[in-house]
């Protein structure tokens, strides 16, 4: 169910009922010759479409941009800051739960925003500690990333652009990937980076963090497959302590 396509009229008692409802949030950066700009929006919007559906839950309008610091000097990218994101997601949770939901899951597709999001729902837990509040980003996949993956990963914490992001793309918006320009290209990330802020251009010329020639619709469908029943699973629980009244 699209939150924006609803009517004034009816939608009261459809929120009483769905209890949750899902934003999708991306970004708007640098994915290397093969993936476009949008890829973390396109990413997000199409896992919480999979993830409405299976919990009838509320979709909200794509929150497009996020906080690309290290890429903010390629080609196409736009930076917001953590604060702006922080008040714009504790304004939203908040107008969420006047408007009578509960559950407030903020699906993220991409990995800079997870500290503007987990501030936002601490700051939500203080001011309306009814709204329960999840911050996703692809949980549950380390095991079966493991297991599909045929390159290694570059970094521990990082992906993108690579096999595995790659594969996420081809598996849920396939029309915009162009496979012929793939290209494998494996930073060598060294363990400053991890402790001084570190633009990503002073390793990386093509945004790409590993061998994306190797992803495949059927890797993304595993790893993303396991996460969307990992959610499930956790937004299915939640909506049954709170149950409606209509």
């Amino acid at each position: 169910m699209q939150l924006q396509y609803e009517n004034s009229f009816d939608v009261k008692e459809k929120i009483v009922r769905a209890q949750a409802a899902i934003l999708p949030i991306g970004a708007v950066e640098a994915h290397g010759p093969h993936l476009p700009l949008g890829t973390d929006n396109l990413l997000a919007e199409r896992l919480a479409a999979k993830l409405a559906e299976r919990t009838g839950s509320f979709v909200l309008p794509t929150l497009p941009y996020g906080q690309v610091w290290s890429l903010r000097n390629f080609p196409g990218s736009i930076n917001v800051s953590n604060e702006a994101l922080i008040a714009l997601l504790s304004d939203i949770g908040e107008s969420l739960f006047r408007q009578g939901f509960r559950i407030f899951v903020m699906l993220n597709g991409h990995l800079g925003n997870a500290t503007a999001l987990k501030e936002a729902a601490r700051k939500l837990a203080e001011r309306v500690p009814e709204l329960k509040v999840y911050y996703f980003f692809y949980p549950g996949v380390k095991d079966i990333t493991a297991q599909v993956r045929e390159s290694s990963s570059s970094h521990a914490s990082y992906f993108h652009a690579c096999e595995i992001e790659t594969s996420y793309m081809l598996y849920l918006a396939g029309e915009h990937v162009d496979m012929s320009r793939a290209i494998c290209d494996i930073p060598d990330i060294g363990v400053e980076a991890d402790c001084t802020p570190t633009p990503w251009e002073t390793f990386t010329s093509t945004a790409v963090l590993g061998d994306a020639t190797l992803a495949t619709s059927e890797k993304g469908r595993d790893i993303l497959e396991t996460s969307l029943d990992v959610m499930t699973h956790i937004v299915n629980d939640a909506k049954k302590r709170h149950q409606p009244t209509l």
